[in-house]
């Protein structure tokens, strides 16, 4: 439950400091951040996860001690070079993360399966690069501006992502049956 309840409040992450913002000053709201950082830790037992919640919470840090906002407009851009760290690790060090998945629905996924699924692996690294880009940009905008990517846009593209991925598995999969 606590691990869901974190998943919400990262999702939401960029709406809660916009809408935040006309409440409180920016160094009470790197105690979100450091709070997500902290339970993300406890619930973890990934040497990534745990790197991403140090990372987090050195933003929060900076943020409390600047009582400025930018450090934590970056924590999205955090977030997408873990989530391409953990993917690209995967390449290096096979089963790739996407194959994973796979073998956890398909426990004997054939060779094409398997170059099929480091491939998936790699788009989703690059839409994490350009994504951490993205979000990197839009923290120098105005709030409203990093709030609706981050909070809306981003999550769109990644399921844009998720069900064009899905489509072209359908046809890869009837290809080889």
């Amino acid at each position: 439950m606590r691990g869901l309840i974190l998943g919400i409040i990262t999702l939401a992450y960029p709406v809660l400091i916009y809408f935040g913002l006309g409440h409180f000053e920016p160094k009470w709201l790197a105690l979100l951040l450091v709070t997500m950082a902290l339970t993300r830790a406890l619930l973890t037992s990934e040497r990534i996860w745990l790197i991403a919640a140090a990372g987090a919470a050195l933003l929060a840090a900076a943020s409390f001690m600047s009582n400025q906002i930018l450090p934590l407009k970056l924590y999205p851009v955090l977030v997408n070079a873990v989530l391409c760290a953990a993917f690209a690790l995967t390449l290096a060090y096979p089963p790739s993360a996407i194959e994973r998945l796979a073998r956890l629905r398909e426990p004997d996924l054939p060779a094409s399966g398997v170059r099929y699924t480091r491939r998936v692996t790699q788009v989703w690294c690059g839409f994490f690069i350009f994504n951490g880009c993205a979000a990197f940009i839009t923290a120098f905008w105005s709030d409203a501006a990093w709030a609706l990517y981050n909070g809306l846009i981003a999550y769109i593209l990644m399921g844009t992502l998720f069900l064009g991925e899905w489509i072209v598995r359908q046809r890869v999969r009837a290809a080889y049956d």
